[in-house]
C-alpha cells in the first residue's frame, strides 16, 4: 500500500529539520572536535518538530547540550532582535527564558537549555527518548509551576550553584496552588545536594526533566 504524500506544511518541517541537523553536525565536526564536554556515544536529531505560535519549536539533541529550540516562521522575522538577548515564552507547563543565537545557515534561533553536558546519556536512544518526552511535557499544563525557569538558572542548577525552585523542591504546589501528594505524575520527594560527578552518573528522570529537578534516582523509561 503506498503511502499518502507529505502534506506541504510536513515538508517545510522535514526541510527546517534536516536544515538545522545539518548546520549542528558541521559544528560538530568542525568546531566541537577536540572540546571535552562531548558524549561521542550521541548523534544530532531536532527531536519533536512543530508549528508554535507561528514559529517552529523542537527539542535539539547534541554531543553536547539538549535544549529547546526555536525558529521564526520567516527568515527576517528576528533580524532587529540582537543575539544573545533575552526572551521570555508562555508555554502550557509553565514560563521559559530563550537566548537569541545566529548561525549563518539558519539564521536567528532562540535556545532554552535542559542538559549540558551530555554524560547523563548512556546511548543516543536514552537521549531522543527524553527529547521526546520533554516536547511533550512542555505542553502539558498539568506540569505548570508559579516560578519561571530559564536557560541560566537550569545551568547554574545543573552545576550546583542554585537550588531548586522552593515549591519544585519540596512538593509545596500544584497548579490549583495546594500541597500535593504528588509533584506532576509521582509522589514528591525532597531532592538531595549532590556533587556535578555524582550527577554525572544518575540516570534522569522524565518527570522532573523541564524543571531542572533531575538529580532524582529514577531511570528513563
Amino acid at each position: 500500500m503506498l503511502e499518502a504524500p507529505a502534506t506541504i506544511d510536513e515538508q517545510l518541517l522535514e526541510q527546517k529539520r534536516a536544515q538545522v541537523v545539518s548546520v549542528f553536525n558541521t559544528i560538530n565536526t568542525e568546531r566541537m572536535n577536540d572540546i571535552p564536554i562531548l558524549n561521542h556515544k550521541l548523534s544530532v536529531s531536532l527531536i519533536g518538530l512543530q508549528e508554535w505560535n507561528n514559529n517552529y519549536l523542537g527539542i535539539l539533541v547534541t554531543p553536547w547540550f539538549m535544549n529547546i529550540i526555536m525558529l521564526p516562521n520567516q527568515a527576517d522575522e528576528w533580524s532587529d532582535i540582537p543575539e544573545l538577548s533575552s526572551e521570555k515564552y508562555v508555554f502550557p507547563s509553565g514560563n521559559y527564558k530563550f537566548l537569541m543565537g545566529f548561525e549563518p545557515d539558519i539564521g536567528k534561533y532562540q535556545t532554552c537549555s535542559l542538559f549540558s553536558p551530555m554524560f547523563e546519556f548512556a546511548d543516543n536512544q536514552a537521549a531522543i527518548e527524553t527529547a521526546q518526552a520533554a516536547i511533550t511535557e512542555l505542553m502539558n499544563d498539568e506540569n505548570i509551576e508559579t516560578t519561571d525557569i530559564d536557560s541560566e538558572q537550569i545551568q547554574r542548577i545543573w552545576e550546583g550553584e542554585e537550588l531548586l525552585p522552593e515549591g519544585i523542591r519540596d512538593g509545596e504546589l500544584t497548579n490549583d496552588g495546594t500541597t500535593p501528594k504528588t509533584a506532576l505524575s509521582e509522589e514528591a520527594e525532597p531532592v538531595a545536594t549532590v556533587s556535578l560527578e555524582e550527577r554525572m552518573h544518575e540516570p534522569i528522570s522524565r518527570r522532573k526533566l523541564l524543571r531542572g529537578a533531575f538529580l532524582n534516582k529514577n531511570e528513563v523509561k
